[in-house]
C-alpha cells in the first residue's frame, strides 16, 4: 500500500454521504408525520386546557381561538402547515414556556449531549479494557468477578440505581447534590458535582453490556486462524492482542454501541427525571404531560436525529477500523 487515494474513492465517499443524508431526511419526514398524527389524536388540545383552567373563557371563545391557531383544521392540513413552517425556519411556539421551540430545545439538547457524552466515553473507556482482560483470562477468578459485575449491572434498573445513589451519596453521606444543575452562571466546573450521579447511573447502565460484548468479541477473534498465524510468526503478545485482536473485535462492538445509543437516550429520560436534570429527556416528558404539542414533536424528532447520527458515525467507524470495508461497499449496502 503506497498510501495514495484509490481511484473512485472520493466518488464513492460522496455517493455514500449523499445516500445516507437523503435516507436520514426521509426517515425524519416519515417520523414527523407519524408523531404529528399520534400527538394530534391525543385527547384534548392546548385550547381545551386553557378553557378548563380559565372560567372566564366561553365555548365561543374556544372555537375562535381554535380557528385562530388552525386547530379546527383536519390533521393532515395542520401537518402540511407545520411542515411549511419548518422549511421557513419556524418550528412553532411553546405553549408552556411562551417562547419559540428552538430557544427552549437547544440549551436542553446541549445538556443532554454533555450527559450522554460523558457517560458514553467513561463506559467505553472502562468496558473495553475489562472485556479484553476477561477474554484473555477465561474461566479465571478475575473473569468470574467481571462477569458477576456485568450481570449485576445489566439486572439493575436505572431508576432503582438512581434512587440508591441519591440515598447513599446525597442523603446518607451528603457528598453530592440529590439533583438539579446548580446556578446557570456558576460555570461548567462548578456544575460538575451535579453531573456525577446522573453520569454514574447512565455509565453503569451501559458499561455492563459493553463489557460483555467486548469479552465475547475478543474471545471469538482470538480463536481465528490469523491470530495463531501471527503468534507462529513471532509477533509479540501485546501487538497480536491489540494490533490484530482488538481492532477486529471493535467491529461488532461498534455496532452494539451505535444501536444502543437510542436506548441510552431513553435511559437518559428516566435519569434526567430522577435527578431533575434539565435535559432533552425530561423536557420531552414534561411537554407530553403538558400537551405542549410543538415542543414534544420537535423534541422527539431531535431524539430520532441523534439515533440516526449515531448509526451514521458507526458506518464511518467500520471503514476506519477494517480496510476491507470501503465507502463503495457501504453505499451499496
Amino acid at each position: 500500500m503506497d498510501g495514495r487515494v484509490k481511484p473512485g474513492h472520493d466518488g464513492a465517499l460522496l455517493a455514500f454521504l449523499t445516500r445516507r443524508l437523503l435516507g436520514m431526511a426521509v426517515v425524519l419526514a416519515v417520523m414527523s408525520f407519524i408523531v404529528f398524527m399520534l400527538i394530534g389524536l391525543m385527547p384534548g388540545d392546548p385550547i381545551d386546557i386553557m378553557i378548563a383552567s380559565n372560567p372566564d373563557l366561553t365555548p365561543a371563545d374556544g372555537e375562535r381561538l381554535k380557528r385562530l391557531h388552525g386547530l379546527d383544521l383536519p390533521l393532515w392540513e395542520r401537518y402540511a402547515n407545520w411542515l411549511g413552517g419548518v422549511f421557513t425556519g419556524d418550528l412553532g411556539f411553546s405553549r408552556t414556556y411562551n417562547r419559540p421551540v428552538m430557544d427552549i430545545l437547544l440549551p436542553r439538547l446541549g445538556n443532554t449531549v454533555i450527559l450522554l457524552g460523558l457517560s458514553s466515553i467513561v463506559a467505553i473507556v472502562v468496558a473495553i479494557p475489562l472485556g479484553v482482560i476477561a477474554a484473555t483470562r477465561p474461566q479465571s477468578k478475575l473473569d468470574s468477578a467481571i462477569n458477576l459485575f456485568c450481570f449485576a449491572g445489566i439486572s439493575v434498573p436505572p431508576f432503582w440505581l438512581a434512587l440508591l445513589f441519591i440515598m447513599i451519596f446525597a442523603v446518607g453521606l451528603g457528598w453530592l447534590p440529590a439533583g438539579g444543575m446548580g446556578a446557570t452562571d456558576a460555570g461548567f466546573f462548578a456544575g460538575l458535582k451535579f453531573l456525577v450521579l446522573p453520569v454514574a447511573t447512565l455509565t453503569i447502565a451501559s458499561l455492563a453490556g459493553y463489557t460483555r460484548f467486548a469479552r465475547a468479541a475478543m474471545i471469538e477473534v482470538l480463536r481465528q486462524d490469523y491470530i495463531r498465524t501471527a503468534r507462529a510468526k513471532g509477533l509479540g503478545p501485546r501487538r497480536t492482542l491489540f494490533g490484530h485482536g482488538l481492532r477486529n473485535a471493535m467491529l461488532p462492538l461498534t455496532t452494539i454501541i451505535a444501536l444502543d445509543f437510542g436506548t441510552l437516550f431513553s435511559g437518559a429520560l428516566i435519569t434526567e427525571t430522577m435527578f431533575g436534570y434539565l435535559g432533552m429527556g425530561k423536557l420531552i416528558y414534561d411537554s407530553i404531560l403538558g400537551n405542549d404539542f410543538n415542543l414534544a414533536l420537535v423534541g422527539l424528532l431531535l431524539a430520532t436525529l441523534v439515533v440516526l447520527i449515531g448509526n451514521f458515525l458507526a458506518d464511518i467507524a467500520y471503514a476506519a477500523l477494517d480496510p476491507r470495508i470501503s465507502f463503495r461497499a457501504l453505499e451499496a449496502a
